[in-house]
């Protein structure tokens, strides 16, 4: 017969506490807000302070799967390698994406104008060489609408691209949860290990406070981290 791991044993504790606490407070008749005092009353009382801010750590794609990742768009139907390639090197957040136009896009200067960014705010991001030409391409001679639309010529929704990228994921055999946030999350990364300033990443990936973008520095190795620093300080 298998003994119970010491983690069981603790939810099985748990579980045992909340049912009595749950009989208790029923008794009682006490609201949520009454609930919510009897709780911070208690933490007081046993003097429990509340954990500080764990370090986050950034899930990101490995090269090797954002290659394949592109790869097996490119092989599906229509534009979707375009779509999933533009949306990774772009580092936009899918609601800024599905509000591209036509008309955002500076080939001359190699930018994007993000128009309708987080906070009602606008910002540029590059456009890399390569990506700039298949964009032309693909837009031939159209000059209006959304930069990539439905077969029926309409906006895409977000939760449509969320789908895409799923499935592409899906035929590349990627064994993790791939979702539009995750390919904004690589590309930060990315940019961080060649060297990329962070307060030039915060512009780009459109970060109100430089904190949120130092997630990204906390998450590299140690040894990229120490070069950034050193970068930074030379």
């Amino acid at each position: 017969m298998r003994t119970l791991s010491v983690k069981a044993k603790s939810q099985d504790r748990l579980k045992s506490l909340i049912t009595a606490t749950t009989k208790l407070w029923r008794k009682y008749h006490l609201t949520y807000d009454q609930t919510r005092y009897v709780a911070k009353e208690v933490r007081k009382a046993l003097r429990l302070a509340r954990v500080k801010a764990r370090k986050r750590v950034v899930e990101r794609l490995s090269r090797d799967e954002e290659h394949r990742l592109i790869r097996q768009a490119y092989k599906q139907r229509g534009e979707r390698g375009l779509l999933i390639k533009t949306l990774f090197q772009t580092g936009l957040r899918v609601s800024e994406f599905v509000n591209l136009k036509v008309e955002d896009l500076f080939f001359e200067e190699s930018m994007i104008l993000v128009a309708k960014a987080k906070g009602g705010k606008s910002r540029y991001v590059p456009l890399l060489p390569e990506l700039a030409q298949e964009l032309r391409t693909y837009l031939s001679d159209r000059k209006t609408g959304y930069l990539f639309e439905t077969n029926r010529q309409r906006q895409y929704s977000p939760r449509r691209i969320q789908q895409i990228v799923k499935e592409v994921a899906g035929r590349a055999k990627i064994n993790k949860r791939v979702y539009p946030h995750l390919l904004r999350h690589s590309v930060a990364t990315t940019l961080l290990e060649r060297g990329m300033p962070i307060d030039q990443i915060q512009k780009f990936l459109g970060h109100t406070k430089l904190e949120t973008t130092q997630i990204y520095a906390e998450s590299t190795p140690e040894m990229i981290r120490e070069s950034y620093q050193k970068a930074l300080s030379g």
